[in-house]
């Protein structure tokens, strides 16, 4: 008997010995003391896999106070400078373009300009949709111009340049007024139908001013499409601008005066708003636009509004134009997607119908494909 309870004595406590050598092996291995008494739960090897950290949970937003993991901000981009962006997007709209002016000269450079020749030189005007009446101008004006005097004849390419730099116009202020006076922000009121390119013309427009150091905060007033409030906002990121933006189908007044008076309080250089866009009905559309334009000049006078138009509608474009022209004061054409199956026509057909300079154009897809419209630069393109 006693050996039996010498035996069950030693098992016993060889047993007590070696569940207290894993207790005191497993805190070892599984915690660490912090300051405080509190511990940092470590993985052991055999818990994790090749990592030595396990991922953080993404944070979910319950409400007030709810914790938020912080983001790393994306890096800005830097837009591109207007002077290269004029010299890319001329030699764009010399491929798109040259055609017109190719032709023209080939027409031009006959050894006899008979009565033929001036018939295709205006139909080949006429289907570029510079318009009957310009066209009518510009060939009478060649016509004189292009008599043999003194058995020569003037350089048919001079006297076309001249006469299509005329015809596009020198004498029309081209200048997008983006500053405002006595500290208040300039502010750019942006117009034009849906899908004519409004939302991505004022993200582009926001990028050629913050290249030239201005500083710009966008109003996403077009609160009845969602897509184009969360478009407006992805340009503003790119660029570090602020948008500001209102509740879906909210007021869209209301949006411009936020967005004005933001611009006010922190000294913005320019405040560009994007409007709505929809022509179902034509009252409603003026009573909004005219709503917009007079809550924000309770703070800051509009110093352009912008007709945003898709050169390649051609006449229905045009029609577009009038509308908006009837409903708001516009100062200046933004002429997108120059550089498609639009005819460079256009430029003078809708300066003439509204009386109002094309200020900027659109030749591409990408970010920086948009500059200010230059006469001279436009007709060198087109003769190549």
């Amino acid at each position: 008997m006693g050996d039996w309870l010498y035996l069950i004595i030693g098992i016993a406590v060889v047993g007590v010995l070696t569940l207290a050598g894993l207790l005191t092996s497993g805190r070892r291995r599984g915690s660490r003391p912090r300051p405080g008494g509190t511990d940092v739960i470590v993985p052991s090897p055999a818990e994790s896999d090749t990592t030595t950290e396990a991922a953080p949970e993404p944070a979910v937003e319950t409400g007030v106070g709810a914790a938020v993991e912080p983001v790393e901000a994306p890096a800005l981009e830097k837009p591109e400078g207007t002077a290269s962006r004029m010299v890319r997007l001329r030699q764009r709209l010399s491929r798109s373009q040259g055609g017109l002016g190719k032709g023209l000269l080939a027409l031009l450079s006959r050894d006899k300009l008979d009565e033929d020749t001036w018939e295709a030189i205006e139909d080949t005007l006429l289907t570029a949709d510079i318009g009957v009446a310009p066209t009518q101008a510009l060939v009478e004006q060649l016509r004189t111009r292009l008599r043999v005097e003194g058995g020569q004849r003037p350089d048919p390419r001079a006297v076309l340049r001249e006469e299509l730099i005329e015809l596009v116009g020198t004498d029309l202020d081209r200048r997008v007024q983006v500053t405002g006076a006595d500290g208040k922000p300039g502010v750019v009121l942006v117009v034009g139908v849906n899908g004519a390119g409004k939302t991505t013309t004022v993200g582009k427009i926001a990028r050629i001013l913050v290249a030239e150091d201005l500083s710009v905060t966008l109003g996403a007033a077009d609160t009845f499409r969602a897509a184009a409030v969360d478009q407006l906002a992805t340009w503003g990121e790119r660029v570090g601008v602020e948008v500001i933006r209102g509740p879906e189908g909210g007021d869209p007044a209301s949006v411009a005066f936020d967005a004005v008076k933001h611009g006010v309080d922190h000294g913005i250089d320019t405040v560009l708003v994007d409007t709505a866009g929809r022509l179902q009905n034509k009252a409603g559309l003026m009573d909004e636009l005219g709503k917009v334009k007079r809550v924000i000049e309770k703070l800051a006078p509009v110093t352009e509004v912008l007709l945003v138009l898709d050169a390649t509608t051609g006449q229905n474009g045009l029609v577009q134009a009038r509308v908006f022209s009837e409903i708001v004061d516009v100062t200046g054409i933004v002429l997108t997607k120059l550089d498609g199956s639009a005819k460079g026509g256009i430029v003078v057909q809708v300066q003439r119908e509204l009386g109002v300079p094309v200020k900027l154009v659109g030749l591409g897809e990408g970010p920086d494909d948009m500059a200010p419209f230059d006469a001279a630069a436009f007709v060198d393109a087109l003769l190549g």
